[in-house]
């Protein structure tokens, strides 16, 4: 595919995008109080500056239970005229813009939340940390997060909302085998494991209507021992086309809870990994980091074998997501068949890449994948070989 073609305006379902590229949801540590700031607004606006199709807000959080990690977004409706703020100002740079949602599951701090870790199944971490399963009732209860969050997203003129199915999280722990290991309705099967996501999928596409795209970064291999692979993850793709609610998935692996680095490639950032724990919990990473964060070298389109597979098992259009850092890589992948990219730390590194890539400028990004940005994603996620930003746009715009 050309260059002309990369960036030339596609659908994705009721949207228009001006381009194939994706700025991919990387948390950005910018919602202080669970809400919107200036920083976030300004981080978002670069991204859309520097000329992508639409960028990721990253991670909303469906309730305050669902949250990973401090100051995550939790989409209310009384967060609605900010959140209006900070779509408008990524239309008027004129990129769309979508909201990542999820559950963080297993991943869950009850130091944060104030209440225990979920899972499909109980278990612990490899840091020590416990999750407990799931009752039908908080399944049920989630469920209707979901779509309660996704209806404030479209009522704040979103014009996306991502359903996060992937990295260990809530929803991903009801597809792996490995950390599902239910008896009931919900765990078991293929079509089993499959229901909660496909319920979810339903009660969002159902909040927000035809006018909002809905996807879901789906896991495809969860890159642990007896967890998800493609094998598993391929069948319950199937189901979730076969539904009808999506308008795209976005591909991807690994995950928090038991293996980050199988997500990330490239340098392993154990050192300043460890520096944002809890200091009760470094004695034990000490212990299990390298076996917790194992080093997989960087290769360009790492995802790309597994993605293949289900471009080719499936219709529906799927976003392409892993090492995508040049060109040449974008254009090969739309040839066979995919038809977004996804870009995450690249465009950390270069916020205006995409529109150095359109006019010539650039034909790969500079990003060494050393990896150091993944600890910064507490204080402002960003780059650690640039010169972060002020932050004194980290406070919040409204005081409930």
């Amino acid at each position: 595919m050309t260059t002309t073609e990369v960036f030339a305006p596609a659908g994705l379902g009721p949207l228009t995008l001006r381009n194939r590229i994706i700025k991919a949801a990387t948390f950005e540590g910018m919602s202080y109080q669970g809400k919107v700031s200036e920083a976030l607004i300004d981080f978002h606006r670069a991204a859309a500056a520097g000329g992508v199709g639409m960028t990721t807000v990253a991670y909303c959080a469906v309730s305050p239970g669902g949250r990973g990690a401090p100051h995550e977004l939790v989409p209310r409706p009384e967060l609605v005229p900010d959140l209006r703020r900070l779509v408008a100002a990524v239309h008027d740079e004129g990129a769309a813009i979508n909201a990542q949602i999820g559950h963080a599951g297993p991943i869950g701090n009850a130091r944060v939340t104030g209440s225990k870790a979920q899972a499909a199944s109980s278990g612990f971490s490899p840091l020590g940390t416990r999750y407990h399963a799931m009752s039908v009732a908080d399944i049920e209860r989630t469920i209707t997060d979901f779509a309660n969050a996704a209806a404030v997203l479209a009522e704040a003129g979103f014009d996306a909302v991502e359903i996060h199915m992937g990295h260990h999280y809530l929803i991903n722990s009801f597809m792996s085998p490995r950390f599902n290991k239910r008896d009931d309705e919900w765990g078991g099967s293929t079509e089993r494991r499959a229901r909660f996501a496909r319920e979810v999928a339903k009660a969002v596409r159902a909040a927000v209507g035809p006018s909002v795209a809905v996807l879901a970064k789906l896991e495809m291999e969860d890159g642990v021992p007896r967890g998800l692979t493609v094998a598993d993850s391929l069948p319950i793709a199937q189901l979730l086309e076969a539904d009808g609610h999506l308008d795209a998935l976005e591909l991807t692996g690994g995950g928090s809870l038991a293996n980050p680095m199988y997500l990330f490639r490239g340098d392993v950032p154990r050192k300043e990994f460890a520096a944002t724990l809890p200091a009760v919990l470094r004695p034990a990473f000490k212990l299990v980091g390298k076996r917790f964060m194992p080093e997989y070298p960087f290769t360009e389109g790492y995802f790309l074998p597994e993605a293949q597979q289900f471009r080719s098992a499936l219709s529906m259009p799927i976003v392409l997501l892993g090492g995508i850092t040049k060109l040449q890589t974008i254009q090969q992948a739309l040839a066979d068949g995919f038809d977004f990219v996804a870009m995450g730390r690249a465009l950390l590194r270069e916020p205006d890449l995409v529109n150095r890539m359109r006019d010539g400028a650039a034909k790969e990004s500079i990003c060494i994948h050393c990896n150091k940005c993944m600890p910064t994603i507490y204080r402002g996620t960003h780059c650690v070989l640039v010169e972060p930003p002020e932050r004194p746009g980290l406070r919040v715009l409204s005081q409930d």
